[in-house]
């Protein structure tokens, strides 16, 4: 019996997303080792923290990085990082910042519940544009002397309408405003790794536990070098704001090992692999009463991968689209899909293992046509 066994949890086949409440993603042997390797010694931390830092923004061209605990930590410690850099007389502060320049400006439509690891450090995020449209004219006009950062929520957030990036970070600069990009989730493509920056970006942060396929309480922070030291001290093990939020030698060792794998994949091949399967998807569900499937592109994410969005007529399935996902987490093998609409369902080839495309296609249509059957 397996220890998930032992405590009555199953496991799931996951044709959803990289969502942190599945878990993230699956490690690799070469990130498991790299763990196991970590756990086996005492090391100092601050010290390993700066070599793997090294290491990573050698491999991912940046000037400088830091491993956090988490996309979400490494947004406290980047708000923090920009509040007060690394003036040992200010990191004590949080979250009394009345003093401070305490404001982060952000785009009306990026707003989310991620932003929240932004709040908790006491700054007030200053909203700019609307649906609409966002305009220079209004980015120039919420700065102020209070200003700390201008924080870009990049993925699904992200609109034809906003104020583009390089504008924003044109504009920032030119007041001395850092820019921090939150682009957790934007892997593929490898190239963000590195994209943001050379924009002009101060900051970029990513997820270690999505598809980079490292520790799922790991994260990225990429950038400025004045800005990763303040992290630095911002973070564990010093006693300051990020203290809570620890991270391991094994999450750094297996965080840099992720990255040299991620790097050195054939991304082309994987694009084809996921063409083929919601191809296959598409075909065999098409051949059912009642359903439409087409290919949905970007993902929920925006990454640059395809995604299947299966429509159900439930007067031609006899069965509610609910009904069927209901269905699929409590059968044998578990499944977890996306919901679109009233009627639509998201298979996501991009966390399956291999076989597991076609244990979702061949449980989606027993479970379509069996009512179907029953009527006939």
């Amino acid at each position: 019996m397996s220890r998930y066994e032992s405590l009555g949890v199953r496991r799931i086949i996951n044709a959803n997303a990289t969502l942190t409440r599945l878990g993230g993603s699956l490690m690799p042997p070469e990130v498991i080792a790299a763990m196991q390797e970590a756990a086996a010694s005492f090391v100092d931390l601050d010290v390993l923290q700066r070599r793997v830092g090294e290491r990573i923004a050698e491999l991912t061209r940046n000037d400088a990085a830091y491993v956090s605990s988490g996309a979400a930590a490494g947004l406290v410690l980047a708000t923090a990082a920009c509040v007060t850099g690394s003036n040992p007389d200010l990191i004590t502060r949080f979250p009394d910042l009345d003093s401070l320049k305490n404001e982060v400006i952000v785009h009306r439509t990026h707003r989310n519940g991620y932003d929240y690891a932004v709040r908790q450090t006491g700054v007030k995020l200053v909203e700019i544009g609307s649906e609409q449209g966002t305009t220079r004219a209004d980015l120039e006009a919420a700065i102020t002397s209070r200003t700390a950062a201008f924080f870009w929520f990049q993925g699904m957030m992200t609109t034809p309408n906003d104020l583009p990036l390089p504008e924003v970070i044109d504009i920032a600069h030119r007041h001395g405003v850092p820019v921090v990009v939150d682009a957790a989730a934007q892997l593929p493509p490898v190239s963000n790794l590195w994209d943001f920056t050379q924009q002009g970006a101060d900051l970029a942060l990513f997820s270690g536990g999505k598809d980079l396929r490292g520790p799922q309480s790991s994260g990225l922070i990429l950038g400025r070098k004045d800005l990763i030291e303040a992290c630095r001290i911002h973070g564990n093990p010093n006693q300051a704001i990020g203290r809570p939020m620890k991270v391991g030698k094994e999450e750094m060792l297996g965080l840099l090992a992720a990255v040299e794998r991620y790097l050195k994949l054939d991304h082309d091949a994987r694009e084809r692999a996921c063409e083929e399967a919601v191809q296959e998807w598409c075909d065999a569900l098409n051949a059912a009463p009642g359903v439409t499937a087409v290919r949905d592109f970007p993902n929920e994410a925006r990454q640059p991968l395809p995604r299947c969005l299966v429509t159900l007529d439930p007067a031609v399935t006899g069965i509610e689209r609910d009904e069927v996902v209901r269905r699929l987490l409590e059968g044998e093998p578990a499944i977890s899909v996306a919901t679109q609409g009233d009627r639509g369902i998201y298979l996501n080839p991009m966390t399956l293992e291999a076989g597991e495309a076609e244990i979702v296609q061949t449980r989606l249509l027993a479970i379509l046509t069996a009512k179907v059957h029953q009527r006939l």
